[in-house]
């Protein structure tokens, strides 16, 4: 016996109300229809529909075992569904949000890697440091650094964010000896007004994690602006990796307290929990996995 054949023609007799109506969708005989009923009440030993020569009604057993029917062959074509799309060619269009700094030195020179593999699918990048709603706002994901809150949205980890504290070294010259994360107190720091570096950094080292309350004259909300900042020698900043590193390379700032750790912060990509996900943002996913992870 199948068990869901017999389970799926006793759920259509039940919706169209007769086994003649069932076999005229099934495009099978009504007395095929009634075989396979019952079937299925010989396999479960109760009787589902009562039968007359001029109508048939549910028994109790029926209703509850109809309702339940119901629930196991959506769930069957459910399953079904995604086994298929995970076959299918991504294609569409994705809209994907992520934070200023991150979105510009490390996600945007990779996309044109993601549209290579997939010439059907567009994406539409935005950029900003607020924290926007995934579902609100039509996203089909989004970047976020930092400690999640709950949200309710499936959440992939990507390797950790790295951060580095620098400085030009034509303002090291001038500014008060910084040998240790507590000097930071007597220097002007490039305040950051996003997340908790508004407030305060923190150090590791071999003492342990140092929290090192900061504050100065300027306060942006943009990565590449402090940068600039701190290269004509404003004072001392703490950026990601990503942006700070080049500047580096290039002789323009100095990484600062070298025997000190800055700890890494989460890095996680969001998307909404719906287990019909699309060849596309499954494609994309992956992508960031590869990218990023």
């Amino acid at each position: 016996m199948d068990r869901l054949t017999t389970m799926s023609v006793f759920v259509k007799a039940v919706e169209l109300g007769s086994f003649s109506a069932a076999a005229e969708a099934l495009s099978m005989s009504p007395q095929l229809v009634g075989k396979n009923v019952s079937t299925l009440e010989q396999h479960l030993g109760v009787r589902l529909i009562n039968r007359t020569t001029r109508q048939h009604s549910l028994t109790e057993t029926g209703r509850h075992f109809y309702e339940r029917a119901k629930i196991i062959l959506a769930e069957v074509d459910a399953a079904e569904s995604f086994a298929r799309q995970v076959h299918l060619k991504p294609r569409g269009h994705l809209k994907i949000n992520a934070p200023v700094t991150f979105g510009i030195n490390a996600l945007a020179p990779r996309l044109h890697l993601y549209l290579q593999q997939h010439p059907d699918v567009s994406v539409e990048l935005k950029l900003t440091n607020r924290m926007v709603d995934l579902i609100d706002e039509g996203y089909d994901a989004i970047f976020r650094v930092g400690e999640l809150a709950d949200s309710g949205l499936m959440a992939k980890t990507l390797a950790p964010y790295r951060l580095i504290a620098a400085a030009a070294p034509a303002y090291l010259e001038r500014a008060p000896v910084l040998e240790k994360p507590e000097d930071l107190t007597q220097h002007q720091c490039l305040i950051f007004s996003h997340t908790s570096l508004r407030t305060h950094w923190v150090f590791a080292g071999a003492g342990g994690k140092v929290t090192v309350p900061v504050c100065g004259r300027l306060t942006l909300d943009s990565g590449e602006a402090l940068i600039s900042s701190a290269v004509a020698g404003f004072g001392v900043v703490m950026q990601p990796a990503e942006l700070v590193e080049p500047y580096i390379a290039a002789g323009k700032l100095v990484r600062i307290l070298a025997d000190y750790q800055v700890p890494t912060r989460p890095l996680h990509i969001l998307y909404a929990p719906d287990r019909r996900m699309t060849p596309k943002l499954r494609s994309f996913l992956d992508f960031t996995s590869e990218a990023f992870g």
